[in-house]
């Protein structure tokens, strides 16, 4: 459903502001949930048979890694759709780096890393 982007983006900031995590990344973080989410949103589902998307974020030493797992179709062009398809290359525009993959039994997962270094931030405060 369309409003679980900001839903999953106000809890991420949240619990990065409750672990302390600076701003930026925060900014980058939250900007990738939201265009990783909306993925699942726009490609996952049919439209009449919405389904689930979980988002964990770990915060490591050095860097934070953000998972999105869905039990949908997968990744797949839509003739549709109503992006434009910017969302993966943003994505890895303002992150270290990401995967997307299938997976077994269906779905897709996107895992995100971000260095916790302000000054490796793509967004400004």
């Amino acid at each position: 459903m369309p409003e679980t982007v900001p839903t999953a983006r106000h809890a991420v900031r949240a619990y990065l502001s409750a672990a302390e995590t600076s701003d930026p990344p925060s900014s980058d973080i939250a900007l990738a949930v939201s265009e990783a989410v909306t993925n699942v949103v726009q490609h996952a589902y049919a439209q009449d048979d919405p389904g689930s998307v979980r988002v964990r974020v770990e915060i490591h030493e050095r860097e934070v890694e953000v998972m999105v797992q869905d039990d949908g179709a997968g990744v797949v062009p839509r003739p549709d759709s109503p992006g434009i398809g910017l969302g993966l290359p943003l994505i890895a525009t303002i992150s270290e780096r990401f995967d997307v993959r299938k997976r077994r039994g269906g779905g897709t997962r996107v895992c995100i890393w971000f260095l916790l270094d302000p000054d490796a931030a793509t967004l400004d405060d």
